[in-house]
């Protein structure tokens, strides 16, 4: 009986149900050298979080990965009303994968691409179809395959819902991925360039299906901002 109790009061302490406030990547190392993202954007060996009581957590990664990504994305992937951190990381000989950690690690990934110095670019992440699960939307090698794909949590895994070729968010050796989501009151879209960067388009899922419309010609790093102010309707 005594040992019910201790339990019940682990559950339900404020220690217990601590979320994630922030994130950030630490531990620069060169031991990949893939850099897409440019010599200005290091690759990391550690992903530190900050919690809501202040205190914080390293996640590291052994010498054999890196997260190779220029920012930590915090949303709840899990739906318990608490923040996940969405990355990129690369193993030395699989390449890329998508990955979810939370306060006690790792939650959810997708598979490596399965080859070294091949990537994906992550656009955002969020409920594309008001469905009330979450997405989490990326280029597969947007230099190469430049296919957009949709991920979704199953468990311990993140799956692909959708895909839809021809798109981009990213040229080799520029520190921004560009576009990402946006909602200008018709619901959720995604921002991206075509693959031979030409023009924008619009990216928006129903039903599981991915729908594309043409922003228009032109893909620089104007015409993105102008698409994600709503300013290219």
């Amino acid at each position: 009986m005594i040992r019910a109790c201790f339990l019940v009061f682990l559950l339900s302490s404020p220690a217990y149900a601590q979320g994630i406030q922030s994130a950030r990547f630490t531990e620069p190392t060169g031991r990949y050298g893939h850099h897409p993202m440019g010599p200005t954007v290091s690759d990391h060996g550690a992903l530190e979080l900050t919690l809501d009581d202040g205190t914080r957590r390293l996640i590291r990664l052994s010498n054999s990965r890196v997260f190779e990504d220029n920012a930590v994305r915090l949303a709840d992937v899990t739906g318990d009303s608490q923040f996940e951190a969405v990355v990129v990381e690369s193993d030395q000989n699989q390449g890329a994968r998508v990955s979810v950690y939370g306060v006690d690690g790792l939650i959810a990934a997708s598979p490596f691409i399965g080859r070294r110095n091949r990537w994906f670019a992550v656009s955002g992440v969020g409920d594309l179809d008001g469905d009330g699960r979450v997405e989490i939307v990326a280029v597969d090698r947007p230099h190469l395959r430049r296919t957009l794909v949709i991920w979704r949590r199953e468990g311990e895994r993140l799956v692909p819902v959708a895909e839809m070729a021809g798109v981009t968010n990213h040229r080799f050796n520029d520190a921004d991925i560009r576009g990402g989501l946006r909602d200008c009151g018709a619901g959720s879209e995604i921002i991206l360039a075509r693959a031979d960067w030409s023009g924008l388009v619009a990216v928006q899922m129903q039903d599981g299906v991915l729908a594309r419309r043409d922003l228009g010609d032109g893909a620089s790093p104007e015409s993105f901002a102008q698409a994600m102010a709503c300013q290219i309707p």
